[in-house]
């Protein structure tokens, strides 16, 4: 989503601190201007582009979210977003680990669908100035300010966005310790609902899944050019195409080993991926394919963009007679050091 194209129609926030024992429950909607829809917007927008956000679908007879909001309309807007603070914060008193936040809930128009944003803001503390009037005059200290919300440039650890026609929804979550288990309580025991893997976690498993099965498919000396071939390999269908099919990069990266293709689908197949498509979207996932990273064992470091390490005439590989890699790097005009 992008954030110009968002239109914020209904805001309320209900104070979820979990160490008072009850939470603050908001009678009315929040009054807000231009520089605090930004502000909702912005996270928003973070939320929907990023590579963390997991597709969702409620259980629908377990799920309580979703059986409030087959009743949404706007007129009960307030009485909805209470019932739905009410779920939450009974599991974040039964778990002290999960932390206090504001809950925003917003609803919001994009092109012309509607939805519903859950936005956990998780509080931090910060250190902030405050001035009291004495007989002696004023008197300025500092004080540690224990609720203060996350920044537009930050990115929210739970949250959910959901679409009003059809209750699909966008997940992003983080594990806390529920009974002693680290557990994806957002999805799991609040809003109830299965979740697919992000995009950022699918291109994950590809890439480990290729590394593991050319670490155990090739020897010592022919497995650092693999490796790096099957890196360039996938940036260059990101690049090109958006992303990629897993079953079509298999084919690529293990064209001349088909033993190691079924090897890798083998793998695939556990988590289900094998005709999977992925496309990251964000920069931050993106980046990594942006450039190889050697790491030599005497301690260099050596970072080479991908479109230098595909031209021969920049860089160049040289296995030596015995066995040790020489790396080459050709046609510099101009060196530079920085401390």
């Amino acid at each position: 989503m992008l954030k110009e194209n968002i239109r914020i129609r209904k805001a309320i926030v209900h104070i979820m601190d979990s160490t008072i024992g009850m939470p603050v429950l908001s009678d009315t909607e929040l009054e807000y201007g231009s520089e605090f829809a930004d502000f909702i917007k912005e996270h928003i927008a973070k939320i929907s582009s990023g590579d963390d956000a997991k597709e969702c679908r409620f259980y629908k007879e377990e799920s309580e979210v979703y059986h409030i909001l087959e009743q949404y309309s706007d007129d009960s807007f307030i009485d909805i977003t209470k019932d739905i603070a009410c779920l939450l914060y009974e599991i974040m008193k039964s778990n002290i680990d999960i932390p206090p936040a504001d809950l925003i809930i917003t609803r919001f128009q994009y092109d012309d669908e509607e939805y519903l944003a859950l936005l956990k803001m998780n509080y931090k503390s910060l250190y902030t100035h405050r001035t009291m009037t004495l007989e002696e005059g004023n008197s300025n200290e500092i004080i540690r300010h224990k609720s203060i919300l996350p920044s537009e440039g930050q990115r929210l650890t739970e949250a959910a966005i959901i679409r009003l026609d059809d209750l699909a929804l966008h997940v992003i979550e983080k594990k806390y310790e529920v009974n002693g288990e680290k557990t994806n309580y957002f999805s799991f025991l609040f809003l109830k609902c299965s979740s697919h893997l992000s995009h950022k976690s699918k291109l994950s498993i590809v890439s480990k899944a290729v590394e593991s099965v050319q670490k155990e498919g090739y020897d010592e000396s022919e497995r650092f050019a693999k490796q790096m071939e099957a890196k360039s390999i996938i940036q260059e269908e990101i690049n090109e195409n958006g992303g990629f099919t897993v079953e079509e990069i298999a084919e690529k990266i293990f064209e001349e080993k088909p033993e190691l293709k079924i090897a890798f689908q083998d793998k695939m197949e556990k988590y289900d991926m094998v005709k999977e498509e992925i496309q990251p979207q964000s920069e931050n996932t993106i980046r990594k394919y942006q450039s190889q990273h050697l790491y030599t064992d005497t301690g260099i470091e050596i970072k080479i963009p991908m479109e230098q390490y595909k031209n021969p005439r920049s860089v160049e590989f040289i296995t030596n007679p015995n066995g040790t890699v020489s790396v080459l790097i050709k046609n510099i005009e101009h060196l530079e050091a920085r401390l």
